[in-house]
């Protein structure tokens, strides 16, 4: 269930992103390499729900996240920008224990995170742009991690934030043209251990194409432009660890398909997608994941 908890290892890979001067189409899901520019921040504000109950055990568990993520950004220089990240989670889990239904719920913020983008190499010319850049950074243990209820202590999914000190890095490749957008993504998340439990380290590979669908021919006076966005995303999870020992009930493999739609204007954009799982091959009863649907307003100034 490590997908499921709503701390920055996700948050970070569907938060981040990047402007030049004026607001471009990016992906949804993941980073981009195009920069922010010099002196100027960037604001991102998601709101998200996820949805998971397609489980193979016979707990019968439907876990449902309402989330609230805010991000922004700043250009240090024309390579370097620097970001912070933090989430506001709703949680809730319905199981059936012993015959019984029961119900858990949390709410607070989560673990935020911060992170830096440095662009390596860039290659521009008229009507189009290459950029090649580099993703890292760390999550700090903000979000409460013991709470309880009547039944005792929450599992890791539903606490606010891991204990833990987590580190990630990457790298993203952007090809923009003036119709069309291609981006790509690597990144590896190494997760510690705290409480006890050692959540999976976790590897991905994210694809998105951004198609202008409106207006097809640039002409002057028009106030935004309407993309479509297709985006591939691949999570690799390792097993969790408690008290030394492997979960074999976690970790494994999914693959998402996530169209969505974006509107572009010169210093904001409006955006929503939906992430549907076309492929999951999860350890044991690992909770299978039904759907996330996200929408969001980003901002420069």
């Amino acid at each position: 269930m490590r997908c499921l908890q709503w701390t920055p290892a996700f948050v970070f890979l569907t938060l981040t992103m990047g402007v030049s001067s004026v607001v471009d189409a990016v992906p949804i899901t993941f980073n981009t390499a195009l920069p922010v520019a010099e002196g100027e921040f960037i604001f991102r504000q998601q709101l998200r729900w996820l949805r998971s109950s397609d489980d193979p055990s016979e707990a019968d568990r439907d876990m449902r996240v309402v989330a609230t993520i805010s991000v922004l950004g700043y250009g240090v220089n024309s390579k370097l920008a620097v970001f912070g990240v933090l989430p506001y989670g709703d949680k809730t889990l319905e199981m059936n224990r012993s015959g019984t239904e029961i119900e858990r719920d949390n709410q607070g913020l989560a673990d935020a995170t911060v992170f830096a983008r440095y662009t390596f190499w860039q290659d521009n010319i008229r009507g189009r742009t290459f950029r090649l850049a580099g993703i890292g950074g760390f999550t700090a243990p903000t979000g409460d991690d013991d709470k309880s209820d009547g039944f005792g202590r929450l599992p890791a999914p539903l606490q606010n934030g891991t204990g833990a000190w987590d580190w990630f890095g990457g790298a993203v490749v952007t090809y923009q043209t003036l119709g069309y957008q291609l981006d790509g993504q690597f990144s590896y998340r190494h997760n510690r251990e705290a409480n006890n439990f050692d959540a999976g380290d976790e590897a991905r590979l994210d694809l998105s194409w951004q198609y202008r669908l409106w207006p097809r021919k640039l002409s002057g006076g028009v106030p935004g432009f309407f993309y479509g966005v297709l985006e591939a995303n691949y999570l690799h999870q390792d097993k969790n660890q408690r008290g030394g020992q492997s979960d074999e009930n976690s970790g494994g493999d999914t693959v998402w398909l996530s169209p969505g739609l974006q509107y572009v204007t010169r210093r904001w954009v409006l955006e929503a997608v939906v992430q549907k799982p076309i492929y999951q091959n999860l350890n044991g009863n690992a909770l299978k994941n039904d759907q996330i649907v996200t929408t969001s307003f980003r901002m420069n100034f």
